[in-house]
């Protein structure tokens, strides 16, 4: 059966559609030496396809391992594959892959940080940026400035921006002191700089942004920043079934590979210990001869092997996120209750204990 070249090639991990769709546009694609038109269907795909002059390899639908990868974005790193002056992107600490490339779900401003989603498949990111799937995006945001119940009535009806209307699907209140207050807010869409844009109508400024939870797959409290975790095929399904794609059946995740990552977290966790006792002072002073003073009652090590217990590599933590709990209106998808843990995704609803500095806890949609 054939299929839309942008739809295979987006497949394959070399962009979104629309992206494939403007090199088709600017004569960069060819399909046996012949220079592809926005239009053409692949009907064989064994044909010889070049994008820039390079070879191509595809594969058939039944043949791709969709891959899904969870990042906690840092502040100050860029959403492009490449920066002319040379600073930090997020793609510089994803792993490599062969034969495939990693497709950015949305993208987040380089002041903003938090969780993004990568994958293989081009065809799932495409459908899940989509503002006709109104896939759930919640928000930790920090404004500065006074803020009343009647402003966070307006976002949630509704704010004119110059490229058209936008509006919160929930606000909830985490509290704040002074000119500095916090909210969560829910979003189903992905314009640039939008959540700030609206925040800025009612005359307040963000300070501060980061995404905590996209669709059920919140933050994993666990994840440091600049860190990456792959999602396990459950939630890879969960991802697809949200936009009507079909489950996959394979994982590139194996035993051995949870292993090295536990291990390797536990290092990292110990590492910010000691950085954090030796920035506030509290690291012991080394004895003479370099030897540190062993503490008054030692104890025997614990027991067990390296990298034991159930691995962080996986889903997105579980329940609240990285900066307080979630909002308190069900999370869209249709799974049912949430399961109990820290290493999962929550996927029912919970009570929101946030409160309004006025009025009632939560704004109606």
């Amino acid at each position: 059966m054939s299929e839309k070249l942008q739809k295979v090639l987006a497949r394959a991990g070399l962009g979104s559609r629309r992206e494939i769709e403007s090199l088709i546009q600017e004569g960069r694609v060819s399909i046996n030496g012949i220079v592809a038109k926005l239009g053409d269907r692949l009907d064989d795909v064994n044909a010889n396809i070049r994008v820039d002059g390079h070879s191509v390899q595809v594969a058939a639908p039944s043949e791709v391992v969709c891959r899904v990868m969870a990042y906690n974005k840092p502040e100050g790193e860029l959403c492009t594959r490449s920066d002319p002056e040379g600073r930090r992107t997020v793609f510089d600490r994803l792993p490599r892959l062969n034969g495939a490339r990693w497709v950015a779900v949305g993208r987040l401003d380089a002041n903003t940080s938090g969780l993004m989603l990568f994958t293989t498949d081009g065809e799932l990111a495409n459908r899940l940026m989509h503002p006709s799937r109104q896939v759930e995006r919640e928000y930790m945001v920090r404004v500065f400035g006074e803020v009343n119940e009647q402003m966070v009535k307006n976002l949630v009806r509704g704010v004119t921006l110059e490229d058209g209307e936008a509006r919160f699907e929930d606000v909830v209140y985490a509290g704040g002191e002074g000119m500095n207050h916090t909210f969560y807010v829910v979003i189903t869409e992905g314009r640039n700089r939008e959540v700030r844009r609206m925040w800025e109508s009612q005359g307040v400024t963000v300070s501060r942004l980061k995404r905590v939870r996209y669709g059920n797959l919140y933050l994993n409290k666990e994840l440091p920043r600049g860190g990456w975790m792959e999602l396990e095929l459950e939630d890879v399904n969960y991802l697809r079934e949200l936009v009507e794609l079909r489950p996959e059946k394979e994982t590139m995740i194996t035993v051995e590979a949870q292993k090295r990552k536990a291990r390797g977290q536990k290092i990292r966790r110990a590492v910010r210990r000691h950085e954090e006792r030796v920035e506030s002072g509290e690291a012991r002073k080394p004895r003479r001869g370099g030897q540190q003073s062993k503490p008054a009652a030692q104890g025997k090590p614990a027991q067990g092997k390296p990298g034991q217990g159930k691995p962080a590599q996986g889903k997105p933590a579980q329940g609240k996120p990285a900066h307080g709990k979630p909002s308190g209106r069900p999370a869209q998808g249709k799974r049912g209750a949430g399961r109990t843990g820290n290493s999962g995704p929550n996927r029912g609803g919970q009570s929101s204990s946030r409160q309004k500095p006025q009025g009632d806890k939560r704004q109606g949609r």
